[in-house]
């Protein structure tokens, strides 16, 4: 080897290692953080293989993690300084940490690409007249039912509407002895109690600043479950009954039908042969509201702090495009897109199938232009959970028959309105 390579080859090597620093020191680091969606990892690092290589001066890292500790850890790493670029969250979620002013205003990042989502997924995302989240995923119910139950109840026609729906669970426990449904009285989990049921019969939570769900149509709404209640249509546990407890109590034939999603009958068909065989499914009407009932949409948020917000929108409009929507949802098989064109797709036609999960995601897909998530304006509740928690006691009081449903709805409100009043 001459003396003039030994020169040249740590030259050259310096050089490559100089370049190679020089790149990584010119890449942007886009983190986003996700929950609960390790099962899908083939789906989201071939999502960050995909973006990096279409974006060589970004790199998307994803970090996954229990929905507990997203909260959290988001609100130290803004007082940090130093939040990811992305989070997934829920709407109501969105719409706390937007009053909070801990979210990063989305409209001038969106820009034209407004037009790719569904108005309603917008509209969930709006708070005080600005957008906050890219739209992602979405869900909304459809009715899954015992066929032999039903067969015995002489039930044929699908109900058109919710005053329908009630006639025929009021059938089939007259008929079977069985429980109809649960309407999602517990509240554990954070997405159940009577509020969803105002909002999907079109009755406001409020008006003029005001608690309002104390008028007579509130009341009579109460009123309604409470006397199904009583009589064995509702299971006696409904205030206990969790997503996972309505699902054994439906495979055990102890309720009759599920107002659910293709998510539980997923759920159904790996803990329940049976009881998937014996599943049928038809549309669950849409309410006074004019909106599907279920409708529970999951977005991208930008926090507040992120270095490079132009960078975390070209990664927030990427993952939440139509292409990677439609690849989501057929990689989980149960959750719907709020893209448009991914909507249309057509994975979400059943075709002839009669497998429960596939009618599911048809008649579930035909819904997405209704989807609305419902969530209560942040400003209005200063404090949320201790309010949340005085309306569903108050209404589980009435619904079990410890006190009238007018009596109930007064005494919340009017602990409603004195929060209020003092905020």
């Amino acid at each position: 080897m001459s003396k003039r390579f030994k020169l040249v080859r740590p030259l050259l090597l310096a050089a490559m290692l100089s370049s190679t620093f020089a790149h990584a020191a010119d890449t942007t680091k886009v983190e986003f953080w996700t929950f609960n969606v390790t099962k899908f990892a083939p789906y989201w690092n071939d999502a960050v293989q995909r973006f990096n290589k279409e974006n060589p001066e970004l790199e998307a890292v994803w970090v996954d993690m229990n929905w507990d500790q997203i909260q959290p850890k988001l609100v130290a790493a803004i007082a940090a300084g130093n939040p990811p670029a992305l989070v997934n969250f829920n709407t109501p979620w969105t719409h706390e940490f937007a009053h909070k002013d801990l979210l990063q205003p989305l409209d001038a990042l969106i820009g034209k690409n407004k037009a790719e989502y569904q108005a309603g997924a917008l509209q969930d995302l709006t708070v005080d007249g600005k957008i906050y989240g890219y739209p992602f995923y979405n869900a909304v119910s459809v009715i899954a039912y015992n066929k032999d139950l039903l067969s015995k109840s002489g039930i044929k026609a699908n109900p058109k509407n919710f005053e329908e729906f009630v006639a025929a669970a009021r059938t089939i426990t007259a008929k079977t002895g069985v429980a109809a449904f649960s309407p999602k009285l517990a509240t554990k989990s954070g997405d159940g109690g009577m509020i969803p049921w105002f909002q999907y019969m079109g009755l406001p939570i409020f008006a003029n600043g005001k608690a309002a769900f104390n008028s007579p149509k509130h009341i009579k709404a109460v009123e309604t479950f409470a006397d199904l209640y009583k009589k064995g249509v509702l299971p006696k546990d409904s205030f206990r009954l969790e997503f996972e407890q309505e699902i054994a109590g439906y495979s055990a034939g102890k309720i009759a039908m599920m107002t659910t999603g293709p998510t539980a009958l997923g759920k159904l068909a790996d803990s329940s042969k049976v009881a998937y065989d014996k599943t049928a499914v038809m549309a669950f009407p849409a309410g006074e509201g004019k909106m599907a009932l279920g409708a529970w949409l999951m977005s991208f948020v930008q926090p507040k702090g992120y270095k490079n917000p132009e960078a975390a929108a070209k990664l927030g409009l990427f993952l939440t495009n139509s292409e990677q929507q439609l690849g989501f949802s057929r990689a989980t098989g149960t959750t719907f897109p709020s893209a448009r064109k991914a909507a249309e797709s057509d994975f979400f036609a059943a075709g002839s199938s009669i497998d429960p999960v596939a009618v599911a995601r048809a008649t579930a897909a035909k819904s997405m232009g209704a989807a609305r998530t419902l969530t209560l304006p942040a400003a209005l509740m200063p404090d949320a959970t201790t309010m949340n928690k005085e309306f569903n006691d108050e209404v589980q009081a009435a619904i079990e028959g410890r006190k009238s449903a007018k009596e109930a709805l007064n005494a919340a409100a009017k602990k409603w309105n004195e929060r209020i009043a003092a905020k």
